[in-house]
């Protein structure tokens, strides 16, 4: 089974799964993590300005042989880029490439229509190919649905069988915004991955119980890039492809939402 992508509501095609490089040390760590990915057919690398990972995600994608079109690269501005009119060029010098695919707005912040109106400027520039926002819940969300000239392409929130965020497809549905979930694994809370539904389907399909957690993500049409540095984790989390839950068995997993955020820094609103 091919790994699939989501078409946005510019036309353009994201790979559904990725690599999350949240906490990922920069320098060898960081390229060598990607280098791997890549070897194993990872095709979406999520990085950010905060992460201070930039630089060792752009080389190590320069130097892996693949034709840039073809990696697609995720990056964000911070709070401080927001009013920065360089911010959009400062990202390019970090990862030395001529452009990123996606930019998002990485949290709320007093000054978030200012960064915004920086991203559509990038936007119409050619500088990214797509745009949008992470961390945008509730009332903040409709304030920038409300006041983007272009619609966000793309929302990033925490999402995992205990977080389903259930209320976020009928208000971005008009906008036409696609779904990123980080934690896509509940930040690996062991409670969460030793569902025994997740031991139940693992063993019919000989996968793990993350495994199942991931191909259900992609069954819901939620765009995913669990992070790890582990090869051996980096091997299993996209070997994903080859089978297929059923509707009773994605019904079972839905039936697990708790509306538990698990990130640790508190319910974004």
């Amino acid at each position: 089974m091919a790994q699939t992508a989501i078409t946005l509501n510019n036309g353009v095609k994201i790979p559904q799964f990725g690599l999350g490089m949240y906490r990922v040390k920069k320098g060898d760590v960081s390229e060598t993590t990607v280098r791997t990915a890549l070897e194993l057919g990872y095709r979406h690398i999520d990085t950010a300005h905060i992460y201070g990972n930039e630089a060792s995600v752009g080389k190590a994608v320069r130097e892996s042989g693949i034709p840039r079109n073809q990696v697609w690269v995720t990056s964000k501005f911070f709070t401080g880029d927001y009013k920065d009119v360089r911010a959009m060029d400062k990202m390019l010098e970090r990862l030395d490439t001529d452009y990123v695919d996606l930019v998002l707005l990485h949290t709320y912040s007093a000054t978030w229509q200012s960064g915004w109106r920086l991203l559509e400027q990038a936007l119409a520039e050619g500088k990214t190919r797509s745009i949008g926002i992470s961390n945008f819940n509730g009332k903040r969300l409709e304030d920038l649905l409300n006041f983007a000239t272009v619609k966000p392409q793309v929302l990033q929130v925490e999402s995992h069988p205990y977080y389903q965020q259930k209320n976020l497809p009928a208000l971005i549905e008009p906008a036409g915004t696609a779904i990123e979930g980080w934690y896509p694994l509940g930040r690996g809370n062991r409670s969460l991955l030793e569902e025994p539904v997740f031991a139940h389907l693992g063993k019919k399909y000989g996968k793990s119980n993350a495994q199942i957690i991931l191909r259900w993500h992609i069954q819901e049409g939620t765009i995913i890039f669990p992070s790890s540095t582990n090869p051996e984790h980096l091997a299993q989390n996209i070997d994903i492809f080859d089978f297929e839950l059923t509707d009773e068995e994605m019904n079972q997993v839905r039936a697990m939402d708790k509306n538990q955020y698990l990130n640790g820094f508190g319910k974004h609103e």
